[in-house]
């Protein structure tokens, strides 16, 4: 059962919800544990979006414990928008709390969308996190004016692991390919045909 959890950030206290392993009976450790960052904020991105929550979910019941939270102004979540740069120290805080939570388990960074960059840029530079999740992240786009660059990411030797529409119309798929050919191994990408 979901554990709805305050954490502590660099502005206030975030909203969270930790998602324990399905597999567990309580006793085992996790398989790893899972920081999962929404979409953008200011585009009405949440903890509670639909591939977050999914994606969160299908974690668990390959035995992760995954941490969803609401980036600084979403929800019940202190502060406001922090341009991106507010929102990687949320990221941080997250990491932090999970790694005191399960301090003995590996760390993977998970994001969808802008979420996804926070997560990718974030995890790749942090030595506690060893494996790196991207779902459509805004590699080939601009939104709200901000331009996405992955200058860590692109520089990591971190496993990655990537899920893109065919059709997603914010993060193209041909974006996405030049992105994924400019990556270092290991490195993986799965695209779910017709999707948006």
């Amino acid at each position: 059962m979901p554990a709805i959890t305050d954490l502590r950030g660099p502005s206030g206290i975030l909203e969270a919800i930790l998602d324990p392993p399905a597999t567990s009976a309580g006793a085992v450790a996790p398989r790893a544990a899972v920081v999962f960052a929404h979409p953008h904020p200011q585009h009405g991105g949440t903890m509670h979006t639909k591939v977050v929550y999914q994606g969160a979910k299908g974690l668990t019941r390959i035995g992760c414990a995954a941490l969803r939270f609401n980036f600084r102004g979403v929800g019940s979540s202190a502060g406001t928008f922090g341009k991106g740069e507010g929102e990687k120290e949320d990221f941080r805080a997250a990491l932090d709390y999970l790694s005191g939570r399960y301090p003995d388990v590996r760390l993977w960074s998970a994001g969808f969308s802008f979420g996804a960059w926070v997560a990718l840029e974030v995890g790749a530079v942090d030595d506690r996190v060893s494996v790196l999740i991207g779902i459509a992240p805004p590699v080939a786009t601009s939104v709200s004016g901000m331009n996405y660059t992955f200058p860590s990411t692109l520089a990591g030797i971190k496993p990655k692991f990537f899920v893109q529409g065919e059709a997603d119309e914010v993060c193209p798929l041909e974006g996405m390919w030049a992105f994924y050919a400019s990556l270092q191994e290991p490195r993986e990408l799965v695209v779910i045909d017709g999707a948006n």
